[in-house]
């Protein structure tokens, strides 16, 4: 099975899942209506889509509900401008559902998050449409770039200095 979400950076969110014995992540875009676009283009908010990952997954191992709270316990929903210090509506949290069922609990999830915190939640609840895989240096970048990933995840507020 496959799942989308976009929780800003796809670059700090991807670890995250491989933990919980999602069998592959893939960093890319999602939302917009631009075909196969490009990292710059995306960042410089000029297509319409989010930065996304889509999680391959086995559903005896995780469960997609598994997978909304694994998502929901490392974004800030909260922030309807992005993500920590990354701005802009390509960094703005999305579920993109490819089911009835899977749209049902991510507004399930959105509504109880409101009701908790007695405050407005930032993630929209959209139909999947496409994902464009992003380039292959943004693929494992934690694995790829190590120090320039803690130093991202530090610089960025998701993760607290030592």
């Amino acid at each position: 099975m496959r799942a989308y979400f976009a929780g800003g950076c796809f670059w700090c969110v991807t670890p995250i899942y491989k933990i919980y014995g999602v069998d592959k992540v893939v960093s890319g875009y999602s939302g917009g209506d631009e075909v196969n676009p490009k990292y710059e283009a995306v960042k410089a908010q000029k297509t319409g889509h989010r930065e996304t990952i889509m999680l391959e997954y086995d559903p005896k191992k995780v469960s997609y509900s598994q997978l909304l709270e694994i998502f929901l316990a490392n974004v800030d929903p909260y922030d309807g401008e992005g993500q920590f210090i990354d701005k802009g509506f390509s960094y703005t949290l999305a579920v993109y559902y490819t089911s009835d069922e899977e749209k049902r609990l991510a507004e399930q999830s959105v509504k109880a998050l409101e009701a908790e915190a007695g405050k407005p939640v930032y993630i929209a609840v959209e139909p999947f449409k496409s994902f464009y895989e992003a380039e292959e240096y943004h693929q494992d970048y934690y694995l790829k770039n190590p120090e320039a990933f803690e130093k991202e995840m530090v610089e960025s507020g998701r993760k607290k200095r030592k």
